[in-house]
């Protein structure tokens, strides 16, 4: 099995990144970070708050997550409820970023990942991917762009929902789950040793993905 792990902040673009490489390459894809965030919504919808790791512990055995694929789409389960449009909110990216730091949440998810890559010809992308899920994989990308950057463009995905955001605290929120991410004690957000570092602040998504694949088929070929 050929598996490509994608690391990198908020706001990067792996997703989208990750899921044009898999198109292309004929891939899965699998979005970890889609994964931590229904976790993080079932959390939320049972009222425990970030702050309360015992409490968050406990209920990590009556978490269900899962992935499923319709229509060639990543379809993120929790329990058997398509959660796809609930996930992408603020609140949920903070609350992800608090309890991924969390041993039991990250133990949780860990197995279905590593399942997945030995069995699948795999696009995976997350935080911890090239340093921890997926040490071996065959191609390590460490994605990022500016803060601005990054800001702009979750700010333009908030717009064209329909929702009411502001530019300069989307930006401050970014830098804050950087710092958070960054300085976690379990798997915190940094380049592998053997990853490719690739800024893609001034990349259109096509640019991004012809390098990736391009990285890939220098490394496999």
């Amino acid at each position: 099995m050929h598996n490509i792990a994608i690391d990198g902040p908020a706001g990067a673009g792996k997703s989208t990144i990750a899921k044009e490489v898999a198109k292309k390459l004929d891939f899965i894809y699998v979005d970890t970070g889609a994964m931590y965030r229904a976790m993080a919504l079932y959390f939320l919808r049972q009222g425990i708050a970030a702050e309360e790791e015992e409490k968050i512990a406990a209920a990590c055995d009556d978490v269900q997550v899962s992935i499923a694929y319709e229509g060639g789409e990543q379809q993120v389960l929790l329990g058997e409820e398509n959660v796809n449009d609930f996930i992408r909110t603020e609140e949920v990216s903070m609350m992800t970023s608090n309890i991924s730091k969390y041993a039991a949440v990250r133990e949780k998810l860990l197995h279905l990942q590593r399942e997945l890559a030995a069995t699948q010809n795999v696009v995976m992308d997350g935080r911890d991917i090239g340093t921890c899920v997926l040490p071996h994989a065959d191609v390590k990308i460490y994605l990022t762009a500016s803060a601005a950057e990054r800001a702009r463009r979750r700010y333009k995905e908030l717009i064209d929902r329909g929702g009411d955001c502001d530019l300069d605290q989307i930006e401050k929120d970014i830098i804050a789950r950087d710092e958070q991410d960054m300085n976690r004690k379990i798997s915190p957000l940094c380049q592998a040793a053997d990853a490719v570092f690739v800024d893609s602040s001034n990349l259109t998504i096509e640019q991004v993905v012809a390098e990736i694949i391009g990285i890939y088929g220098e490394k496999t070929y």
